[in-house]
């Protein structure tokens, strides 16, 4: 059973930095697409940023290219996302995901294993 733990959340002012962190756990995941997605308040659930395990091809939302970068470290099984000059808009609950599945197809499948969410809060 795979599980996700995310950290690294917390208060930011409007243009500065933070990194979440996501550590993946119960088996190996040389044929998995890990990645993020976030929910902002009253909003639905958006894909941010993908990054294959093998390989470390890497697939960003529109609203977040050139802002955010999404990584891996197979040696301690964790997935990153450095976010930077964030605005209020990137408020919300960061969640990280981990499916079979191809870089392309990650942020269309539903089906795949999801953590418990970290809050990244944005002030202007």
């Amino acid at each position: 059973q795979v599980q996700l733990v995310e950290s690294g959340g917390g208060l930011v002012q409007a243009g500065g930095s933070l990194r979440l962190s996501c550590l993946a756990a119960g088996r190996t995941f040389s044929t998995y697409t890990m990645g993020w997605f976030r929910q902002g308040p009253g909003k639905g659930r958006e894909f941010v940023a993908a990054v294959r395990w093998s390989g470390g091809g890497t697939y960003y939302a529109d609203s977040v290219k050139g802002r955010f970068t999404v990584s891996r470290d197979e040696a301690k099984n964790l997935v990153y996302l450095q976010m930077s000059s964030l605005t209020p808009e990137d408020t919300a609950v960061y969640y990280c995901a981990a499916k079979e599945v191809p870089l392309y197809f990650f942020r269309t499948t539903s089906r795949g294993s999801w953590g418990q969410g970290t809050q990244v809060t944005v002030s202007s």
